[in-house]
């Protein structure tokens, strides 16, 4: 049995969730402080990705990342380099699709956070970037870490976009989720299963994983309240 689907899943997935991690806090807590009507706006457009079929994603990727597309002739110009079809492709893809999920959580997170301690670290002279990683950071990493939890389970089972932008190629582009697929289409039900086994172990763990970061979410809260 070749494991390169499973390591190629996994450092895409981890490349991906190591991106959106930083990008999605940092537009969760600029969007949380924007006025009511842009930041309504700006949430339809950092969603977005979470409600289209993952497919046009992939479609939308490869209209702006093709080697006849700007970005992707540029690319292909300057440095040499395809932005598509290749197993890094797959990187832009799962990132798009699971933007929306570390946005969202983190965003739901901060939005909970208790501003009055921020104003108390302001009147003590502490800076806001102090604040940010001394104080915020600490009472949201609950919902943080959820939120990187999930979107890395999500990249890891990414089939649509990934399929679109980097296609299926063995010992190069292959996925678990293209694997499985192309198992399917050659009558290998055998060892199409095995890799079903394979990522439904993977998502149990991580699943196991979130149930109980939100228990111990729970669990603090609920000390805080009885403290307060």
């Amino acid at each position: 049995m070749d494991w390169y689907p499973l390591w190629n899943s996994l450092r895409i997935a981890a490349i991906s969730t190591a991106v959106i991690f930083f990008a999605g806090i940092a537009a969760a807590y600029y969007v949380a402080r924007l006025p009511r009507v842009i930041k309504g706006l700006l949430d339809v457009v950092l969603t977005l990705p979470l409600v289209l079929p993952p497919t046009v994603v992939g479609y939308l990727l490869l209209r702006v990342l093709g080697p006849k597309r700007i970005i992707g002739a540029w690319a292909l110009e300057v440095f040499g380099v395809k932005l598509v079809m290749t197993w890094w492709s797959a990187i832009f893809a799962t990132a798009v699709v699971i933007f929306p999920l570390m946005y969202r959580t983190v965003r739901g997170a901060f939005e909970a956070f208790d501003e009055t301690l921020a104003d108390a670290g302001r009147t003590l002279g502490l800076s806001n970037t102090y604040i940010f990683w001394r104080v915020r950071m600490p009472c949201c990493r609950q919902g943080i870490l959820a939120g990187t939890v999930l979107s890395f389970a999500r990249a890891l089972g990414e089939y649509g976009a990934t399929s679109m932008i980097a296609g299926y190629t063995p010992v190069r582009t292959a996925t678990i989720s293209t694997t499985v697929y192309q198992l399917w289409r050659t009558n290998d039900d055998a060892l199409a299963f095995r890799w079903v086994l394979v990522n439904v172990a993977i998502s149990a763990v991580i699943l196991l994983a979130v149930n109980l970061l939100e228990r111990r979410q729970r669990e603090t809260a609920h000390v805080r309240r009885r403290m307060a």
